[in-house]
């Protein structure tokens, strides 16, 4: 696991990095194309617009009118030659206005679905001159805009090639046109949201994959753990009892009724820290199904502690304890499952006497306040760091206690604490420091 573990890793890595600098490639391919293909629309369509320009035909009374305006006998010319020479040799910039060129570019411009904003002009070729006798109301800003933003404002040119009758002249008609804002980027928006959707979806199935294979492993230890946990914490007893019933079955042991008192406390003892560890094993699965079933009664906090310490007192006394019990609650009555309560209570005794240090002090006070019923239990043990108070309350989670090789346990116990607080809309919390000891504090409604 240790060794395939950094390889799927791995391996999921480069080909998601793989797949994001395809995606990349693929855009930035599609972008170039998108420009190229609009590049090429600017052509055709002044290509289009170019042709038509030379080669529509202008009705024969309109040149008749222009012509015989400047010169009679060239009206008469135009009757004898007809409309479709007009049309051929005439120039351009004679036959058409700015507003009927303006018609023409927005149609073709309409035609391939071609956008920006376009600038037109008729130019008249006399030598070294070019002059513009047609030109569209900012052609000449456009045109400056075209010589230095090359990148978003091309301009195109077609060589109308038609020459006047009174005056030779080269014509070509000059379109320039402005990429809109974001051109590019609003044409791949689909192709680009697709390619993020879809990246970060990948990117979020790996971390979830990550994060499920971090957790399998963490179960795996944690299962581990607590069957070696487990198998020292119901051997020791099993073993100290086969060992009080091997000790009263002696001859010398069975006329000595303190000697068997003895043996019968340690027996009762075991059994009790046997019984203990497998119900924290029942509720554990409980908790992990979210079926532990709460009866409310009327229980009396004092009461329910006194009855812990009793419990308690042959370890207590066995190890030294010095127990200080400050019960001041006027009020200690509240609505509560009296089995689970007094577990909590025997989980936290347990607590304090399995992490004491030298010349250990328990304190157990009870007051109310003006949210119901405070009840805090303190030793002067080894104490906590940060990181463990933020974990202790986490499921199968043990402290490390040091050179502290004799606690055992689970790490079932302020797991169950807090569920079984919290079901009975409480609250509990810890304060602590290293080499100080540790203050667990509860809080009970009493509505």
């Amino acid at each position: 696991m240790k060794k395939i573990f950094p390889l799927i890793v791995s391996l999921i890595t480069i080909s998601l990095l793989s797949i994001i600098f395809i995606q990349v490639s693929w855009i930035r391919n599609a972008a170039v194309m998108k420009k190229e293909e609009w590049d090429q629309k600017l052509v055709e369509v002044t290509d289009e617009i170019g042709d038509e320009l030379v080669n529509a035909k202008v009705p024969l009374e309109r040149f008749k009118k222009q012509i015989s305006s400047n010169d009679p006998a060239l009206g008469l010319l135009a009757d004898q030659l007809g409309s479709n020479f007009l049309n051929q040799s005439y120039p351009v910039s004679e036959k058409y206005t700015e507003s009927e060129i303006n018609d023409i570019v927005r149609k073709y411009m309409q035609e391939k679905d071609l956008q920006g904003h376009y600038e037109f002009a008729v130019g008249t070729n006399i030598g070294f001159t070019t002059s513009f006798p047609i030109q569209s109301q900012e052609f000449l800003q456009a045109w400056q805009r075209s010589s230095t933003d090359t990148l978003q404002t091309r301009r195109c040119v077609y060589e109308l090639s038609s020459f006047g009758i009174a005056l030779p002249a080269q014509e070509t008609f000059w379109l320039i046109l402005t990429e809109p804002p974001n051109f590019v980027l609003r044409s791949l928006s689909l192709m680009i949201g697709g390619s993020l959707l879809f990246t970060l979806i990948l990117i979020a199935a790996f971390a979830l994959t990550v994060s499920t294979m971090l957790r399998q492993k963490k179960i795996s230890e944690i299962k581990s753990d607590f069957i070696n946990n487990m198998t020292h914490e119901l051997k020791t007893p099993l073993a100290t009892i086969s060992l009080a019933v091997d000790a009263i079955g002696n001859e010398k042991v069975l006329g000595n009724q303190e000697k068997i008192r003895y043996f019968t406390g340690i027996i009762k003892e075991e059994n009790r820290r046997m019984h203990t560890q497998v119900e924290n094993i029942l509720q554990s699965a409980l908790l992990g199904k979210k079926d532990i079933k709460l009866h409310f009664e009327q229980v009396d906090v004092h009461q329910a502690i006194e009855a812990c310490i009793d419990n308690f007192q042959l370890q207590l006394q066995h190890i030294g304890v010095k127990l200080d019990t400050q019960l001041h609650a006027s009020n200690p009555f509240i609505q509560a499952d009296e089995v689970h309560f007094g577990n909590v209570i025997s989980n936290l005794m347990d607590n304090a006497i399995k992490y004491s240090s030298t010349d250990p002090v328990i304190r157990i006070n009870t007051e109310n306040t003006k949210n119901g019923i405070h009840i805090g239990i303190m030793d002067n043990g080894i104490g906590m760091t940060k990181e463990t108070q933020s974990k202790i309350f986490e499921k199968f989670y043990r402290a490390h206690t040091g050179n502290l090789h004799n606690v055992k346990g689970f790490g079932l116990g302020l797991a169950y604490v807090k569920a079984i607080v919290e079901g009975h809309r409480g609250k509990v919390a810890v304060e602590s420091k290293v080499g100080e000891g540790s203050i667990f504090t509860l809080e009970f409604p009493q509505d």
